[in-house]
């Protein structure tokens, strides 16, 4: 398989055309897998809550576009926020496991993830309230 345009096309548009504005394109081949890869396409107004992954470390490439990621700590303070663009050379992010973090999207953009697995749903005391 070639990551090239025409994938990252064909994502970007079924995260345009998705009620949560995002769409992932997995690369493992099932949630059982040890590592888990996917493109993610995101869309300005995707909201993903302010979570954490206490079993996994998580990488973020972006190949296209541009976002915040934003770290936050247990009181939910914002701690650190680092502007992704690869026009600028600013390309990933290495989210440290347990590290509470959500992004925000400036611009339609994919990102390349990576975490351990299998797949593992956020349960409630992984979501940050407020």
């Amino acid at each position: 398989m070639i990551i090239d345009t025409q994938l990252l096309d064909k994502v970007a548009a079924e995260a345009r055309r998705s009620p949560r504005l995002r769409m992932n394109y997995n690369l493992h081949e099932s949630l059982d897998a040890k590592a888990q890869r996917l493109l993610n396409a995101l869309e300005p107004g995707t909201v993903l809550p302010i979570h954490r992954h206490n079993h996994t470390a998580e990488t973020y490439i972006l190949l296209r576009g541009s976002i915040n990621v934003i770290f936050y700590n247990d009181d939910g303070s914002r701690k650190e926020c680092f502007a992704l663009d690869p026009r600028c050379g600013k390309y990933g992010v290495q989210i440290p496991k347990g590290q509470w973090h959500t992004l925000e999207v400036n611009e339609p953009s994919v990102i390349f993830e990576v975490k351990d697995g299998p797949y593992t749903p956020l349960e409630e005391k992984d979501i940050l309230c407020g």
